[in-house]
């Protein structure tokens, strides 16, 4: 089966799904394996519950009477079919990457040009060698644009997925200390994230810059065309106020508070705004979908329970991320108790970048601080320092909580959130 035969069957489709348990009528049913389990043996039961066609690694599963196809990797199909089924569409694409803040930054951009495009976006995490061509996948004649969130933990992944997304705008949101030992240290961070920088570099699409940001600008000097924001004579300018414990930005005379916490989200409004504003949508708008945007992915979260703030950003930490959350949690006002995880895949920086944020959270002078993994446990000789989640769920249960304030940051593997019930 080549992707030139299979395309047309693809384009009578409803979606693709990798997951048997979410299979529905008309779908495509991509057969993944992996070490302990055979995906293929599910072939003959997806078609069973309706779906339009099944690709399987192994040929003796293959049944093309019932739509069943074999292909020597369902990996380098599904990749392949997305960048011909991306070759046909005629419509701008923004790809994303950066060390912090991406998912936020594309539900907001998300947000913003849906006021006046009909956009397809990646969903929730899948922003992986999977997940992109998943999105890429998922976009439908109907959609005016896409914004595809591309993650990445090693060198050349990034490369790898602008060739299938073949994004015709760029955004880096920062670079940060993460996944420091996939990438090889900070240098390697910046090097990696730079890959979408060279592909749009090579093929002449604009670059999305950040002017307050010294490595953006360096990578991008003298490179036409760029939309920027930042300095004074940006593209756009933006100011940064505050409203209560949320971050807001004006342009010209209009301001627009969002329901997100932290100074650093101010660079995300702003890169949102500024697309907006560049395709022609009038900041009205842009407020609009901006303090209409509701975060409720555990990412800068603010929620109130039992007459406490909590803030929630418990999908992921490094020590850059880590770094803004304190400094801006030590704002509020009130006691402050922060409830911080294990920062992840830091290789052999790990032990000295833990002291460092106990280090500086001890230095801010928050009322309690609680600490929680292994990581943190090895340089955090108090009574409050947990191996992991469910030792904290024990403690909380005997010992409320006392500040009007809580945070809770760490990596995903940390799983903090399970936590919040008995706070």
């Amino acid at each position: 089966m080549n992707i030139e035969q299979f395309y047309p069957l693809f384009l009578q489709s409803e979606k693709i799904t990798i997951d048997s348990r979410k299979i529905g009528k008309n779908d495509i049913f991509f057969a993944f394996s992996g070490e302990n389990f055979n995906a293929a043996t599910l072939a003959e039961k997806a078609i069973e519950n309706g779906a339009l066609a099944v690709i399987v690694e192994q040929e003796d599963f293959e049944n093309k009477d019932n739509n069943i196809f074999y292909v020597p990797s369902t990996l380098d199909f599904l990749q392949e079919l997305a960048i011909h089924h991306r070759n046909q569409l005629q419509i701008p694409i923004i790809g994303l990457t950066g060390s912090n803040g991406k998912t936020t930054t594309k539900e907001i951009i998300h947000a913003v040009l849906s006021e006046k495009f009909n956009v397809q976006y990646t969903f929730g995490n899948l922003n992986n060698h999977i997940g992109v061509p998943l999105t890429i996948l998922s976009i439908k004649p109907e959609h005016e644009m896409a914004v595809i969130e591309m993650g990445a933990n090693h060198q050349k992944e990034i490369e790898l997925l602008c060739t299938i997304s073949l994004p015709d705008y760029g955004y880096i949101t920062n670079f940060g200390k993460a996944h420091l030992e996939g990438f090889g240290g900070f240098e390697g961070v910046i090097k990696g994230k730079s890959e979408l920088y060279d592909y749009l570099k090579k093929n002449q699409k604009t670059i999305i810059v950040n002017e307050n940001d010294p490595i953006q600008v360096e990578k991008t000097e003298n490179y036409i065309p760029k939309i920027t924001f930042g300095k004074n004579n940006s593209d756009y300018q933006f100011e940064l106020f505050s409203e209560g414990n949320f971050v807001g930005l004006q342009y010209k005379e209009v301001k627009a508070v969002s329901k997100l916490t932290g100074e650093y989200n101010f660079t995300n409004l702003c890169a949102a705004a500024s697309l907006g504003l560049h395709f022609g949508i009038n900041f009205e708008k842009i407020k609009h979908a901006i303090e209409n945007y509701t975060p409720t992915n555990m990412r800068s979260q603010v929620v109130k329970k039992e007459g406490k703030t909590l803030v929630l950003d418990t999908y992921n930490a490094n020590p850059s991320s880590m770094t803004a959350s304190l400094h801006n949690f030590i704002t509020f006002e009130g006691s402050k108790t922060i409830i911080i995880g294990d920062m992840l895949e830091l290789g052999e920086e790990s032990e000295k970048e833990h002291q460092n944020i106990l280090k500086l959270a001890q230095e801010l002078g928050f009322n309690e601080i609680i600490t929680v993994g292994r990581n943190f446990k090895s340089v955090n000789f108090s009574s409050e320092s947990f191996e992991n989640t469910a030792e904290l769920i024990e403690y909380l249960k005997l010992n409320k909580i006392q500040s009007e304030n809580i945070l809770l940051k760490g990596s995903r593997g940390v799983a903090l959130e399970k936590s919040i019930e008995f706070i």
